[in-house]
């Protein structure tokens, strides 16, 4: 059959709350793919591709059942040319479509892509994803004449701007804005991790057209026990469970970290809110709601709506408004290679193996995790940010580069000099046994600084700074380290140097 319109969905915009799927229409066909152009840009996790290309045909599926025409192309089918633009073309010959419409890409490479696809006869619409709740420009408006774009100020904008725990006289609920500093507990094991209750599929026939296909991976696939939701209604489900049994002690332990409990009081539902399963503002509303029925604390609900109407948008208009050039940043020139543990966990750092570890095992780990551990060490030691950021868009199952780069080169590894993050977010052994049991039974000493056994995160840490005293000494937010420094005795920071150093010359072998 003819249709006179073709409209894309991409993998991430599974979202059936849209306004183009609240009517059908008989000449419209909506066209899916799954295509090595997507799988292939950048190593992935392979929960990562499975979970996605999961979701996607269980999306299709449903917009077939409600009545929608739908034209799907699998990773192994013989006519799948694995190009957007070559599979779109061939999908306008076979329905002799003429107009072609699209919802605008969350990433800058696909929409520079698409905005440079004009295939002739055809008239092509970009339409909006009517996901978030800020327009790709907008956080460039709200910091117009601003020279630092702090996300706080961008956060309290959006509070006020959508009633968000506001009181009726203007003022936050509770008489604050931001309760981060209550929300900084380490877990000693109670009250326990509640029960996981995703979903549990068995992917392994997806796999196997996905390893046939020539895909290529990393990570440990658990195609028989995937535990990602693959459509609105399970992602719901962990959404009302969340609500439920974690939202009331995620404030506490939000930035606690543990061997005996990946999960601890997180959502884990970023992975749906970025393919669009869920809808930032019903996520926003379900926590505030439990507020107003005393159901969670201020402190925890404040602090999980701020990474969602806060820090999720800001670090998508930061994005929007610096590419491409965001993406080359590096000012303190780090260059180093990543080790070759950061793809298999295997270091004598517990801390490293355990975040590390399950990244690959789960496709995920905490917002602490990747910043105070994995991200720590790699700024530290210098590893090359470009390196750094591919490393984590293809690890985490939540990753996709409007989200993850400014994450990564800003607030990890500082490489945009301050833009984003106003400090450098690094610590020695000390902030990692505060937070977590990692240090227990490592091999290394969180008390030592030098010599045979000694942390490598200390020396690390002073070296840093040493390092980069041109470029951070001047810095008002880094607190007592420079004078601290500058009182060092010269041998001793010496000795120190030559350690890190030394740490540096042998990162695959730690």
């Amino acid at each position: 059959m003819s249709a006179r319109t073709l409209r894309l969905i991409l993998g991430d915009q599974l979202s059936l709350r849209h306004s183009w799927f609240q009517h059908r229409h008989a000449d419209v066909v909506y066209l899916m793919m799954e295509v090595r152009q997507e799988t292939d840009y950048v190593l992935h996790h392979a929960q990562k591709i499975l979970a996605i290309f999961a979701a996607m045909r269980q999306f299709a599926a449903e917009l077939e059942a409600t009545g929608h025409r739908v034209h799907y192309l699998r990773i192994g089918d013989a006519d799948n040319t694995q190009s957007l633009t070559a599979n779109l073309e061939a999908a306008l010959a076979r329905f002799g479509a003429s107009e072609c419409e699209y919802q605008m890409p969350d990433e800058w490479r696909l929409e520079q892509q698409l905005a440079a696809w004009r295939p002739p006869g055809v008239r092509v619409r970009m339409v909006g994803s009517e996901h978030f709740y800020t327009a790709p420009d907008e956080a460039a408006g709200i910091f117009a004449g601003r020279q630092r774009w702090l996300m706080e100020h961008f956060y309290r904008t959006l509070r006020v701007r959508h009633q968000v725990l506001m009181e009726a006289d203007g003022q936050p609920v509770g008489g604050k804005w931001n309760y981060d500093h209550d929300n900084r507990k380490p877990w000693k094991g109670d009250p326990p991790e509640p029960p996981d209750r995703r979903p549990c599929h068995d992917r392994g026939a997806l796999w196997e057209e996905i390893t046939a296909a020539g895909v290529q991976s990393f990570g440990n696939p658990q195609a028989g026990a995937l535990r990602w939701p693959a459509s609105r209604a399970e992602a719901l489900q962990q959404l009302a469970h969340f609500i439920a049994r974690a939202l009331p002690h995620f404030g506490d332990f939000q930035d606690a970290m543990s061997s005996r409990a990946r999960r601890l009081f997180h959502s884990q539902l970023s992975f749906a809110l970025n393919v669009k399963l869920l809808d930032p503002r019903e996520v926003v509303q379900a926590a505030q709601a439990a507020w107003e029925a005393g159901q969670a604390p201020v402190a925890a609900v404040e602090g999980f709506i701020r990474q969602i109407l806060g820090w999720r948008e800001y670090v998508r208009g930061v994005y929007w408004a610096r590419m491409p050039a965001y993406a080359e940043h590096n000012v303190l020139r780090h260059a180093l290679p990543l080790p070759r543990w950061f793809w298999t966990g295997q270091t004598g750092m517990r801390c490293l193996a355990q975040a590390i570890g399950d990244s690959l095992e789960e496709a995920h780990a905490h917002h602490i995790q990747r910043l105070m551990v994995i991200g720590n060490f790699a700024l530290l030691a210098g590893l090359d940010p470009q390196a750094v950021h591919r490393w984590y868009l293809g690890v985490y199952i939540d990753a996709f580069e409007w989200v993850e780069l400014p994450n990564t080169l800003g607030m990890s590894q500082f490489a945009d000099g301050g833009l984003l993050a106003t400090k450098p977010y690094v610590s020695s052994a000390a902030y990692i046994d505060r937070m977590s049991d990692y240090c227990q039974g490592c091999r290394y000493d969180k008390k030592r600084k030098t010599g045979h056994g000694a942390c490598p995160f200390n020396a690390l840490y002073w070296d840093f700074f040493a390092r980069h005293q041109d470029q951070l000494g001047d810095n008002p937010r880094i607190g007592m380290v420079y004078p601290q420094l500058r009182k060092m005795d010269p041998e001793a920071l010496a000795a120190l140097r030559q350690q890190a150093a030394l740490w540096r010359e042998k990162l695959d072998d730690l």
